[in-house]
């Protein structure tokens, strides 16, 4: 291009095409293993573990009414009865075993299940996002260097701004006036209901226009080298990079949404009785019509004024009576990836700036020969770990709603709204890190166009911050 910056091929913009491709096999191939093969196969253990269940449970409450029968009867012996208690409590133990069987053979089949369902629809808007992106810039005509303006300038390299945001910004409304026939028509697909397709036309040309506007500001971006970078001349940004500024300013208006998400919760929770309110003896003028608390969540049947929360079935010893580790674990690994995954970024900024950049040794120099392959590679990492989360989050919902704990509820309502909405801005993020790694792959960064990597970083650990917020609260308290 000229005014200095880099020449982008039509084949460049095919390459983003074949990569969607290759996403596209990625995510048929991972449904196929696990969300096919593996999760039949645990299907079929659930099947048998149901059938168990239910020996257990006929056999159990026989022995029950047997027993019953028996202390009612003037001439049961002593041994009678003693022996029939003594078979009541040996097929009670195994009726707990069978159901507590039973939920992990359920769960380990939800897992498998829902991963690779997720990512198979990851995959799919991957690679939607990069063929459809890819493809409308392939199809314009070349430009010519000699007689193009820059889209970052002219001889001068001054920045004329982009029409991007706008574009987008008109697709999303579209799309969000159209979302009510669009879910509606999505869902009667799935039910087998009838529907018209001609209710998805407001939300299908909002994504059309979104899509426009994507492929529009690739076109714009991919070239730019680092010249004619807009500088704010008035307080309070004054020197400061205007896309920066700009960032900053979105930063503190999603801090007051995540910060309404979580105030709602504190104060919801804090008036709420939980099982850890009632061991803290804060809520004893409960009435529990004469239950002792013990026996009333060993038995699940809950008084309606307790409250459960996500942490009552996530956390080991929980309300629920089903926490342990392993269903903390995705919690706790999305935490540490998130965590990483900053780190990551970071890597691949320091990469970028790093003038006298010298390749690793040992197995970390094969992976990142060259600088350009490091901060690939680097965002790349980033990129994995940030679909990792996404994978996680699914397969610990899917849990949740299958043990009973659903949006229905006030507490599942804040819970799954702030936990999904972090999620949205997590995939939202991994879209856009999609493009930096192509970018990062075709044109390169170094030290004078790095700031795109930065920026982007900035609103990366927003998220990864908000997560460090979202987890103790709403798993641990």
């Amino acid at each position: 291009m000229s005014g200095g910056e880099a020449h982008v091929d039509n084949s460049i913009w095919m390459r983003a095409v074949v990569i969607g491709g290759v996403f596209l096999a990625i995510g048929v191939l991972a449904f196929a293993t696990m969300g096919v093969g593996v999760a039949n196969v645990k299907h079929h253990d659930y099947e048998d573990a149901q059938h168990d269940y239910e020996e257990a449970k006929d056999l159990y409450y026989t022995a029950k009414d047997a027993y019953t029968a028996a202390a009612a009867d003037e001439n049961t012996t002593a041994t009678e009865l003693s022996a029939l208690e003594d078979e009541k409590t040996t097929l009670k133990k195994a009726y707990d075993d069978a159901h507590h069987h039973e939920i992990e053979a359920h769960l380990s089949y939800l897992t498998w299940r829902t991963a690779g369902v997720t990512i198979l629809l990851m995959c799919i808007t991957y690679a939607a996002f990069m063929a459809l992106g890819g493809f409308v810039n392939s199809v314009q005509p070349s430009e010519d260097d000699g007689h193009q303006e820059s889209h970052y300038g002219g001889d001068d390299h001054e920045h004329h701004g982009s029409a991007s945001p706008i574009v987008f910004a008109l697709g999303l409304m579209l799309f969000l006036m159209g979302y009510p026939k669009f879910q509606e028509v999505l869902g009667n697909m799935l039910s087998g209901a009838d529907f018209a397709l001609g209710d998805l036309s407001m939300s299908m040309l909002g994504l059309t226009i979104v899509t426009i506007g994507i492929a529009n500001w690739w076109r714009e971006d991919l070239p730019f080298i680092g010249n004619g970078e807009q500088i704010a001349t008035s307080a309070p940004f004054e020197g400061q990079h205007i896309r920066k500024a700009g960032l900053w300013v979105f930063i503190m208006s999603e801090i007051m949404v995540f910060a309404t998400f979580f105030s709602s919760y504190l104060r919801m929770r804090t008036g709420w009785c939980t099982k850890w309110s009632w061991d803290e003896g804060t809520c004893r003028e409960l009435d529990l019509d004469g239950n002792g608390v013990t026996d009333v969540f060993a038995s699940h049947e809950l008084h309606p004024d307790f409250v459960m929360t996500a942490s009552d079935y996530l956390r080991p010893d929980g309300a629920a009576g089903t926490g342990d580790f392993w269903t903390m674990l995705p919690g706790a690994v999305n935490t540490f990836a998130l965590i990483i995954s900053s780190y990551t970024i970071v890597l691949a900024l320091k990469t970028a700036k790093a003038k006298n950049w010298e390749a690793p040794k040992g197995a970390l120099g094969k992976l990142m020969p060259t600088q350009k392959a490091a901060i690939r590679n680097y965002l790349f990492a980033t990129f994995l770990l940030g679909s990792l989360f996404i994978v996680l989050k699914l397969i610990e919902w899917s849990h949740l709603v299958a043990e009973g704990f659903t949006i229905g509820s006030q507490a599942g309502s804040i819970f799954f709204i702030s936990t999904g909405a972090h999620g949205v801005h997590v995939f939202v993020g991994l879209l856009v890190m999609l493009y930096l790694v192509f970018k990062a792959d075709t044109v390169g960064y170094d030290e004078k166009n790095a700031q795109g990597i930065e920026y982007f970083g900035l609103y990366w650990h927003f998220v990864d911050l908000a997560w460090v917020v979202i987890f103790p609260a709403f798993y641990l308290y």
